[in-house]
């Protein structure tokens, strides 16, 4: 019995060293490539529009309504200190720092990052792929580098957009329901976020975006088994994504704030 667990967790260990050495791989050939000519403007164009545009209807319900929750939920322990006015500060930094790109993220990871990894995984089952590289072309240069840097430019975008969103949704709670008056919120807010505030939930977002490419395709071009084995990539792409970006959140944020305040 203490056999099979070992045996199990060691097959388990060697899989997660698999995926990660495929995954360092891709990201290597991935960005030496981006940097190299001939530049697929039109790929990068399509797919930033299919990433970014076409995301800001779900962005933009989810941080609105992200704002109104958070402003209500933190009003109800205010308002018992009498401490009304900090809401504002509380939510501004809340939502630039930590929940604006990770939210954003994970709306993204679940809508885009999981369309990514159908098409190629739907590619890869009927062999376009493989025809790909007979033509003489580079699957990676032609199919994750523009959805690589679509990501990247579009995700520090989007959630720029969720932010001021975010803000909007507790500026309507806080001077229409508690009421803060504007120009005292608008003053407290700016008053609290700083340039380095802005900068690292910037940042944050663009190596989400980084990671949700990567793994979407790393899964896409990785798919066996027909469709059903195109529908157990895009889940696990999904989750993959989730983790990956949490992970990836909590070791910035110490980073940004603990290690190198």
């Amino acid at each position: 019995m203490l056999n099979l667990l070992f045996v199990d967790l060691g097959r388990k260990i060697i899989v997660f060293m698999y995926f990660f050495g495929g995954l360092a791989n891709l990201a290597i050939q991935t960005v030496y490539l981006t940097f190299k000519p001939p530049y697929k403007y039109d790929h990068i164009i399509e797919q930033s529009k299919r990433a970014g545009y076409e995301s800001f209807p779900i962005v933009s319900v989810v941080a609105l309504f992200i704002g109104f929750i958070f402003a209500l939920q933190s009003a109800y322990f205010m308002q018992r200190l009498g401490a009304e006015m900090y809401i504002a500060s509380l939510v501004a930094l809340a939502i630039v720092r930590e929940l604006g790109p990770v939210i954003t993220a994970l709306v993204v990871a679940g809508r885009v990052g999981a369309s990514h990894t159908a098409e190629l995984g739907s590619m890869q089952v009927t062999e376009q792929i493989d025809a790909l590289e007979t033509l003489a072309t580079n699957p990676i240069k032609y199919l994750v580098v523009p959805r690589f840097v679509a990501l990247g430019l579009m995700l520090p975008i989007l959630t720029l957009y969720a932010d001021i969103l975010g803000i909007l949704g507790s500026y309507l709670i806080c001077v229409f329901k508690l009421g803060i008056t504007s120009s005292m919120y608008m003053n407290i807010t700016f008053t609290s976020l700083a340039y380095k505030d802005l900068f690292t939930g910037l940042f944050k977002a663009w190596i989400f975006g980084m990671i949700i490419a990567l793994v979407s395709c790393y899964e896409g071009f990785n798919v066996r088994g027909g469709a059903e084995g195109v529908g157990k990539a895009t889940t696990r792409s999904v989750v993959i994504s989730f983790l990956m970006i949490l992970a990836a959140d909590c070791l910035f944020t110490a980073l940004f704030y603990f290690i190198f305040p």
